[in-house]
Order: C-alpha cells, then sequence, then structure tokens
C-alpha cells in the first residue's frame, strides 16, 4: 500500500475530513480509503473519530470484539501514517460561537479545521448546516456524493479504486460490491460506478 504523505508534501486535489460513520461502513471506507491511495485525495480523522467508529461498530456488529477494533485502527494508521490530526484547543475557540443541531459533532468540525480539510465526507450532513461550514471554507459532502464527484473528476482511477475494492474483498463481484454501495445510502454513487464500468464492455 502507498502511504499517505503530509499534506502539502505533494499536490493533491482536497484534504477530506472523514466522519464516523463513513468508516463505520466497509464499502464507503473502501472506497474513500482506496481513493486515497490512489492519491486523489489526502484523508484525515481524529482519534476521537476513530473511537468512536470502533465503538459503534462493537456496539452494532457482533463479533467485531475490542481485538478487531484495535486491528482496524492499528491498519488505519499504519496504512494512512499523517490522517490522525486532532484538534487543539484553538481550534475549538474558533467554533465558540456557533450553533450546532448536534454538540456532539463539535469535535468533527474542529478537527477538519486542524486538518486544514477542505471536505468533511459525513452521511450526516444535516448536523454540518451548510452556514456554518461556508463559514469556515469547508464543504460537506456525502460519501455518495463525493464518490460521484470523484468518478466524474476522475474516471481511470476511479474505476481502479473500484477494481481495488472488489479484489480485496475475498468473493466480492462488480455486482456484489454496487450493490453494497446502494445498501449503505450511496445509491447514486453506485449509478456513477456502473455508468463507468459499462464503459469497458462498450
Amino acid at each position: 500500500m502507498n502511504h499517505q504523505p503530509p499534506v502539502g508534501v505533494v499536490p493533491i486535489l482536497r484534504v477530506v475530513l472523514t466522519d464516523a460513520n463513513v468508516l463505520y461502513s466497509r464499502v464507503l471506507r473502501d472506497y474513500v480509503l482506496y481513493a486515497a491511495e490512489h492519491r486523489i485525495i489526502a484523508v484525515a480523522w481524529s482519534r476521537e473519530i476513530l473511537i468512536e467508529t470502533t465503538d459503534n461498530l462493537m456496539r452494532n456488529r457482533p463479533g467485531f470484539t475490542r481485538d478487531s477494533a484495535d486491528r482496524l485502527i492499528t491498519a488505519l494508521t499504519r496504512t494512512f501514517p499523517y490522517a490522525e490530526i486532532d484538534p487543539e484547543p484553538n481550534h475549538f475557540a474558533r467554533l465558540a460561537h456557533l450553533n450546532l443541531p448536534d454538540e456532539g459533532d463539535r469535535h468533527v468540525i474542529a478537527a477538519a479545521l486542524a486538518a486544514e480539510a477542505d471536505v468533511i465526507c459525513t452521511s450526516n450532513t444535516r448536523d454540518f448546516p451548510s452556514a456554518v461550514v461556508a463559514e469556515l471554507d469547508l464543504t460537506v459532502l456525502t460519501p455518495g456524493e463525493l464518490i460521484c464527484r470523484l468518478v466524474s473528476e476522475f474516471p481511470v482511477t476511479m474505476r481502479a479504486v473500484h477494481r481495488t475494492a472488489v479484489a480485496n474483498l475475498p468473493g466480492a463481484t462488480d455486482e456484489s460490491t454496487l450493490a453494497a454501495l446502494r445498501r449503505a445510502g450511496s445509491r447514486q454513487a453506485a449509478a456513477a460506478m456502473e455508468r463507468l464500468l459499462e464503459q469497458d464492455k462498450a
């Protein structure tokens, strides 16, 4: 696997702060992280986001144990050693005057500021009002919206991202992977990937 360099060392289109609900889903996590490995985005997260991810997996996925959580965090941090950037008091201070729908997401925006992110990728876009993120020069995208943009801008690379996702999940096929995207709530992304794959058959 290619390790992601520190932000600023090489030209990267955008830095994407990945929320816990994106890392929670295997298929969404795969597409976003393989896009980072192919260097069309950079990813960032905080330790709090990683812990929230694994706590939810342990709570909701039978068989996902503390050992599983430790292995996942180790794999993420080894593969993307520069992704974890934790917010400092000054980042929270910039948010002190803002009213958020869910105070539990304040740490996500602070982490985005710490990472100098361009995008917060989350399934809960309503918790990050456009008026708030615009003031901070941030864009909020669902994982499906992010994948669609990357397919539009980097079709060749995203075809490779899809192939990597399929190859690294035992028993997976194009069809099962696209079906997993749909189940994860990213129907538009699945349709965009399906159109991209159809070009191979033309």
